[in-house]
């Protein structure tokens, strides 16, 4: 009897939170994508950044974390800019023009 009623506990408390979550957990809280971000993020998909770089702990290892490397330190967005253009030993050189480093770096930006 007890156990019925721990499992019939837990069952509806986790339908309460999974309501709670897809109706109301998921807004944008007012927060919407520039057009300059949303070709940014195409981008990032685009020349497959994730292989090697992390968003919200999810992609590869081979690169740092890009959550919040915006707001990391003073000088970060100019140095993610310096790296955009000319890669370096481990991040490939992409040849992107200065309007896709600048979208780019919009969409960071964002997510940080």
């Amino acid at each position: 009897m007890k156990k019925g009623f721990v499992f019939l506990f837990l069952f509806t408390s986790f339908l309460v939170y999974s309501l709670f979550v897809y109706t109301k957990g998921t807004e944008a809280n007012g927060t919407i994508m520039s057009a300059d971000a949303v070709r940014g993020k195409m981008l990032f998909q685009k020349h497959n950044c994730t292989a090697c770089h992390q968003i919200y702990g999810l992609g590869g290892y081979l690169g740092p974390d890009l959550t919040n490397i915006i707001s990391s330190s003073e000088n970060s967005e100019s140095v993610a800019t310096a790296l955009l253009k000319s890669g370096s030993q481990r991040m490939p050189d992409f040849h992107l023009n200065d309007d896709q480093i600048n979208e780019i770096i919009e969409y960071l930006k964002y997510i940080d």
